[in-house]
């Protein structure tokens, strides 16, 4: 009897909806002119929206399964701008008519190094489970697991299943094999969610194009103009470093990551991969011999540093063992033991890592590059052109001042728009500063 109600109502809304969307793809129109690129669409009020052509940094085209099926891409032309306004959207369009659209809108020069620079080695997913993403998806997946319980009102039910399962073990140790359950449930996904995003990975220099194609089931395709190109950021998460790997990002101006394809990252032109490889890629990418990034010989940090680094290590790793101590004192003694045992586990490899961050402290200039590096969890190795600095932002904590530190951050209109050398002496990175770019701090340094 409920399907009586359910199937026409399901197949009436189907019906309505295909009928709205005919309506707007035979409302939709596009021109590419000269200056401009035109978009007039809209079911009830005829909407124009128009870009100039000198302003559009990207044309992405992307195709879900159901496009892919049928041939057809969604086109995405950007400005580089974060809002709704600097962005045309044209869904769908043939593949052919969206590559048409593409090499029109983004016309480089022809160049012998043109070609194809890197495709996708099935064995870098080895990388992918020993990201932080693993123990992330793992955490989520047993998030879901519960409030899809709370859904259906199973959730005691599930937490009873649980307790009988483990009936005679101790909640510590429950604890350890539940998280050792999510942390397997997390590699799992941590593969598929690389195979899904970076299959049929392929980095191509077309005419003043860097072009970057992937995904299995999505596909995607990224194109950078190389007049945008800034440097690059070569990026060696802690578990992809300790595998000898790295990833290099692209420093450009108008990448911008989109608020409805969070997961797409923009400006990666090549995931974890061997680091020597990165290297190369790194340096084919700026047609340079030598990657800066691997050539500068940079300038080590003072020892103040050390100490801010595991001062912050430390007092981040007692948070949640000071947490776990007062929740004791106030229900359970297994949580003093749970945040005796954290404490025992957390302030060693605080201090490690604050002394690996402090090791990879480190500023240089090599050729028309500034090179800076910094970072333990997520090391980062930015090589950014010196011509693209727009200006210096100077900051000196009281903590700073009184050890002789600063941090100096060159303030550029492309990537994350800052890169910093962190707790460098001061009378040195102000020195560094000024030949990175000669005569842009003059006016505001003092003469002894």
């Amino acid at each position: 009897m409920a399907l009586a109600w359910v199937v026409p109502a399901a197949v009436l809304l189907i019906l309505g909806g295909a009928g709205l969307e005919y309506v707007r793809w035979r409302r939709t129109q596009y021109r590419i002119s000269p200056t401009q690129a035109e978009l007039h669409t809209g079911l009830v009020f005829l909407r124009r929206r128009s870009l100039a052509r000198e302003r559009i940094r990207s044309v992405d085209l992307t195709a879900n399964p159901l496009l892919r099926v049928f041939g057809l891409v969604a086109v995405k032309i950007g400005t580089g701008e974060s809002s709704s306004e600097s962005t045309l959207s044209l869904s769908p369009v043939t593949r052919a008519e969206g590559e048409r659209l593409r090499l029109e809108l983004l016309k480089g020069e022809q160049h012998a190094t043109d070609g194809t620079l890197a495709v996708l080695d099935p064995a870098w997913i080895r990388y992918a489970p020993i990201s932080f993403l693993a123990p992330t998806l793992g955490i989520a997946a047993g998030g879901a697991l519960m409030q899809l319980a709370q859904w259906f009102s199973l959730q005691e039910e599930l937490i009873d299943w649980v307790q009988d399962l483990f009936q005679g073990i101790t909640l510590l140790l429950v604890l350890l094999v539940l998280a050792a359950i999510l942390l397997v449930v997390g590699v799992i996904g941590s593969l598929g969610l690389f195979v899904e995003m970076w299959w049929n990975f392929r980095l191509d220099r077309e005419p003043g194009i860097l072009r970057v194609r992937r995904g299995l089931l999505t596909s995607r395709s990224i194109s950078i103009e190389e007049r945008r190109l800034r440097g690059v950021d070569v990026v060696e998460p802690l578990g992809a470093r300790l595998a000898g790997a790295a990833r290099v990002d692209a420093i450009a101006t108008g990448l911008v990551q989109q608020q409805e394809d969070e997961k797409t990252d923009h400006k990666t032109l090549l995931p974890a991969a061997p680091k020597d490889l990165a290297d190369r890629i790194a340096a084919a990418v700026l047609r340079e011999d030598v990657a800066p990034t691997a050539a500068a010989r940079l300038t080590p940090h003072p020892r103040a540093a050390l100490g801010r680094r595991i001062r912050i290590a430390v007092a981040a790793a007692l948070v949640p063992v000071a947490v776990l101590v007062v929740l004791g004192l106030l229900f359970t003694d297994v949580l003093l033991q749970l945040g005796g045992l954290l404490a025992v586990v957390l302030l060693p490899i605080a201090v490690l890592l604050a002394r690996d961050n402090y090791q990879a402290l480190g500023h240089g200039i090599t050729g028309k590059y500034l090179v800076t590096r910094s970072g333990s969890v997520r090391r980062s190795t930015a090589a950014l052109q010196r011509d693209g600095i727009l200006g210096w932002r100077v900051r000196q904590s009281i903590f700073q001042r009184r050890v002789g530190l600063a941090t100096y951050s060159a303030i550029t209109a492309a990537g994350g728009g800052a890169y910093s050398a962190r707790d460098a002496d001061a009378d040195e990175g102000l020195d560094f500063a000024r030949e990175a770019v000669p005569g842009l701090l003059e006016p505001f340094v003092a003469r002894g």
